[in-house]
């Protein structure tokens, strides 16, 4: 369902006759029929988000490996850490 550039040469319509076909043969596939008669097609899609990106010169460069002022094992007491972390008295300007 509605993928975006999934194929470079793709044909960009789909005819009639393929849709009809399509849903068509969907229908006698997997169509139901309510208690009420009515008739329907259950159906279930996933959405899957995609990111693609290429290096520039301009992204930040990640830390020389050790520069870092706390280790990732101490993650589970970041409030410890915040708590024992130098504080910065706020002027009344800055509030």
């Amino acid at each position: 369902m509605a993928e975006n550039n999934a194929a470079r040469n793709r044909n960009l319509h789909l005819s009639r006759d393929t849709l009809i076909a399509a849903a068509s043969i969907y229908n006698q596939l997997y169509g139901k029929t309510k208690e009420d008669n009515t008739a329907f097609i259950p159906a279930t899609f996933q959405i899957i988000y995609m990111l693609g990106w290429k290096p520039d010169e301009s992204q930040p460069k990640p830390l020389r490996r050790g520069t870092g002022q706390v280790s990732l094992k101490d993650l589970y007491r970041l409030d410890q850490i915040v708590k024992e972390s130098k504080k910065i008295k706020l002027d009344d300007d800055d509030k």
